[in-house]
C-alpha cells in the first residue's frame, strides 16, 4: 500500500510491505501542504499558496492553480464517479471546480456571495471563513464551512446553497433544536442514502436524515472529524474533545450515536493539548491525523492505533494512492 502524506514542510510518499513503513519520496519541500488527493496516477496537493500536481507519483511537481484566485487551499476532493472532476475549498471561504484534472479551476460566485452576506469568519485568522470539507453522493455534494454552516450542491458541485437546517449566520452558541451548529469542520454522507449526513462541528456531532433540512444532536462536545462505516450507518467513530485541542480522544458508537465508548489501544488519551483533526479511510483501515501533527493507523474493530512512521511529523492530511481523500 502506498499513501501520500501532506505535512507542513512538504509532501511524503510512503510505502509498506505489510511489515514496516518507509518514506520512499519527498516533494514540495518547504511548502505547507494542507490537503492531498490521488487518483489514476495523478496527485494533487493543496497548499497555502496554490495547488500543485504530480503525474509521476511525486517525483516531479508543477503548479496547477490556473483560475484559483484564492490561493490558500484548505481541502480538496474528487468526484468518486467522474474522472478528472475535482473540488477545492479555500480560505477565505470559496469553492473551486476543475473538470480537467486540475489544469483549470472555476470559482463558484454564489459561495463567495453567501460568505459576504453572512459575514463568515475564523476565530484564529483575519480571513472570512473557510471551506474545509466535502462529501459526495452522486450529483449531491456537501461542503463544510468554518464558521458559516453547511452548503449543498445538486449538480456535482457546480452551484451551491445553504441546507435548510443551516442559517448561514456564524453564531458560535448552541443552535435551536433541529438546527446545525454554524462551526462546521467536516461533513460525511453515507453510501446508502444521499440524505443521510453527519457533520462534525464546534458544538458537537450532528446527523440529518433528510439532506440537511433538520438535525439531531448526537453528542455535545467540540469535534473536527468522524469516520462512518460504509457498511453500517449505525457504526460511527469520531474524535470528541472538551474544547479546542483540549481533552481529545476517539469514541465509537454501534447504535447510531445513542451510546458511545472510548476506543484507544495505543493512545495515551484523553490528550491534554491535542485532538483528532481528520479521520480518513485507508485501504481496510482508518488513518487518524492528530492536531499535534502525528499520524496513526488502525483497523476497524481492532482499533489498535499504531504510528506507522514515528519520524513523520506535522501531518495535515493523508490519502491512499488511488483512493479518495
Amino acid at each position: 500500500m502506498t499513501i501520500s502524506v501532506a505535512t507542513r514542510t512538504g509532501i511524503l510518499i510512503c510505502d509498506t510491505d505489510n511489515t514496516r513503513w518507509q518514506v520512499v519520496r519527498r516533494g514540495l519541500e518547504g511548502q505547507h501542504v494542507t490537503s492531498v488527493i490521488a487518483r489514476e496516477g495523478v496527485i494533487l496537493a493543496g497548499t497555502m499558496d496554490g495547488i500543485f500536481c504530480s503525474e509521476d507519483l511525486g517525483q516531479s511537481w508543477f503548479e496547477a492553480s490556473q483560475g484559483l484566485h484564492q490561493r490558500h487551499v484548505r481541502w480538496m476532493s474528487y468526484h468518486p464517479d467522474i474522472s478528472d472532476f475535482e473540488l477545492a475549498g479555500t480560505e477565505p471561504a470559496g469553492v473551486f471546480v476543475s473538470r480537467n484534472g486540475g489544469e483549470n479551476w472555476q470559482g463558484c460566485p454564489e459561495v463567495e456571495a453567501l460568505r459576504d452576506q453572512h459575514d463568515w469568519f475564523l476565530p484564529y485568522s483575519p480571513e472570512a471563513g473557510c471551506v474545509r470539507g466535502f462529501a459526495h453522493h452522486g450529483d449531491r455534494v456537501y461542503g463544510a464551512v468554518e464558521v458559516g454552516g453547511l452548503l449543498r450542491s445538486e449538480n456535482g458541485g457546480e452551484q451551491w446553497r445553504l441546507v435548510g437546517g443551516s442559517s448561514g449566520n456564524p453564531a458560535m452558541g448552541q443552535p435551536a433544536s433541529g438546527r446545525l451548529h454554524a462551526d462546521v469542520h467536516s461533513v460525511y454522507v453515507h453510501p446508502h442514502s444521499k440524505d443521510d449526513v453527519l457533520a462534525a462541528t464546534g458544538g458537537g456531532l450532528f446527523r440529518s436524515q433528510n439532506g440537511g433540512e433538520s438535525w439531531a444532536h448526537l453528542y455535545r462536545c467540540y469535534c473536527r472529524a468522524a469516520w462512518w462505516d460504509p457498511a453500517d450507518p449505525d457504526h460511527i467513530v469520531f474524535g470528541p474533545a472538551h474544547s479546542v485541542d483540549r481533552g481529545g480522544r476517539i469514541e465509537e458508537s454501534h447504535d447510531g450515536g445513542q451510546s458511545w465508548e472510548v476506543i484507544g489501544d495505543g493512545l495515551d488519551a484523553p490528550w491534554p493539548r491535542h485532538m483528532v483533526e481528520r479521520l480518513t479511510p485507508v485501504q481496510d483501515g482508518v488513518a487518524a491525523v492528530l492536531s499535534n501533527g502525528e499520524l496513526r493507523l488502525a483497523l476497524p474493530d481492532e482499533w489498535q492505533w499504531e504510528t506507522p512512521l514515528p519520524e513523520v511529523q506535522n501531518v495535515d492530511a493523508v490519502t491512499q494512492m488511488g483512493e479518495a481523500a
